[in-house]
């Protein structure tokens, strides 16, 4: 009651998380000066939030698709600029979605002046979904598998999708859950610490990621023209090594990833990938917070010792996309894409890529902020990822546009 104006989130105040959406001010004064600010709590109850200082047009009306932040968390304009750049109170955490079942509410506020926020003139909440209209989520537990489907509303067929995620381990659905609500019918899979699945696995046998590809493939809502596979960090690796040994991979994504196997051997029908030599002694841990950077400890992916580790992907008949960022400090991804990139060439396949100016490891679906540093759930300590605030931003949005238009187009 008594509020002077009127905030409005268009095309409407509930959207999927992956929507862009306008924000609308209305009733300022005629060049007022303004503090706009956006909070979100997540759901272990940590606070984040962003602000921005504007100044109001002619008409005392204020859109932030033209209008430019003259300060706070970001500068110019940026009509998203109060989601990507939502920063913890406690420093290091990473905003993620655990239960993809709720939203995420963004609280939205005006305050009159720049910076003081004791005069409240306006607010609105911006509510955001990670489970599209009739998309279902259905956890799997059959043989080995440790997955859930996420199915689109219609009969299909759709596209099959199976998304992975890094080495901190767990049943990660938000990524999986939005491209379900984009058409895709998506298995989120873990393949290590989740429920009984070891923290750190001595191997990983291919069998099982195989197991996953049977069960998508025979699921009858599923296009049988081929499966996709999507993965990040340690995920990315497994993509490609999926693609190379399992029939039916007719797409693959690597998203910061590299060509050859990490951290863990990799157990095939009568093979074994051991993984890439990589020397601890060359992590370096700054004094003061104790992060630590691993990106120098991989043995030199050139040096022919390391060949054996190699994923054979120019083998594969699937397609391939690579994204990486050229800011990313956990480890060298723009070069092993280049080099997985090389080799496809060199044996007359093609491969899509693409490496984000700024860009840190942990590119997300878009409007998931940036998390420069945080805990390694599998190792326990602060690690560096890298990117700067509005060029990753920038990056996700393009990557999350390529990834989509990839997997229509060939699957």
């Amino acid at each position: 009651a008594g509020m002077a104006a009127r905030l409005t989130v268009l095309p409407a105040p509930r959207c999927l998380f992956d929507d862009p959406v306008q924000i609308l001010v209305a009733g300022l004064q005629a060049q007022q000066a303004v503090t706009l600010r956006a909070s979100l709590v997540d759901e272990s109850g940590e606070l984040f939030q962003a602000h921005a200082l504007y100044r109001a047009g002619r008409h005392g009306e204020l859109d932030l698709s033209r209008s430019p932040a003259l300060g706070g968390s970001y500068l110019g304009v940026e009509p998203m600029g109060l989601l990507w750049s939502l920063q913890s109170k406690t420093p290091y955490k990473r905003l993620a979605k655990r239960n993809v079942l709720t939203p995420f509410h963004v609280d939205i506020e005006v305050y009159d002046g720049h910076g003081d926020m004791s005069r409240l003139l306006g607010k609105c909440t911006n509510e955001r979904c990670f489970l599209g209209e009739g998309v279902k989520r259905i956890p799997v537990r059959e043989g080995r598998l440790k997955a859930t489907l996420f199915l689109p509303p219609g009969a299909g067929p759709f596209p099959g999708l199976i998304d992975l995620y890094g080495s901190g381990g767990g049943l990660v659905e938000y990524r999986a859950s939005l491209l379900a609500s984009r058409g895709f019918m998506t298995l989120a899979l873990a393949y290590m610490a989740f429920e009984d699945l070891p923290a750190m696995p001595e191997v990983l046998e291919l069998s099982y990621f195989e197991e996953a590809v049977n069960f998508l493939r025979k699921q009858q809502q599923v296009k049988s023209t081929g499966i996709g596979v999507l993965g990040l960090s340690k995920g990315a690796d497994l993509a490609l090594s999926m693609a190379t040994f399992l029939p039916g991979i007719k797409a693959a994504v690597s998203i910061s990833g590299s060509s050859f196997n990490s951290f863990i051997p990799l157990q095939g029908g009568g093979f074994t990938i051991p993984a890439h030599p990589y020397d601890l002694e060359k992590m370096k841990t700054s004094d003061e917070s104790g992060i630590v950077d691993f990106s120098d400890i991989l043995v030199d992916h050139r040096d022919p010792t390391t060949w054996d580790c190699r994923i054979p992907l120019e083998r594969s008949l699937a397609k391939f996309l690579f994204l990486s960022g050229l800011d990313d400090r956990n480890w060298k991804s723009d070069l092993y894409c280049q080099d997985a990139v090389q080799r496809l060439q060199q044996h007359g396949r093609e491969a899509e890529f693409c490496s984000y100016p700024g860009a840190g490891h942990l590119l997300e679906p878009p409007y998931l902020p940036l998390c420069q540093v945080s805990i390694h759930k599998v190792l326990g300590i602060f690690v560096y990822w890298g990117g700067q605030w509005r060029e990753h931003a920038k990056a996700q949005e393009d990557a999350w546009r390529r990834i989509q238009a990839f997997f229509w187009q060939h699957l």
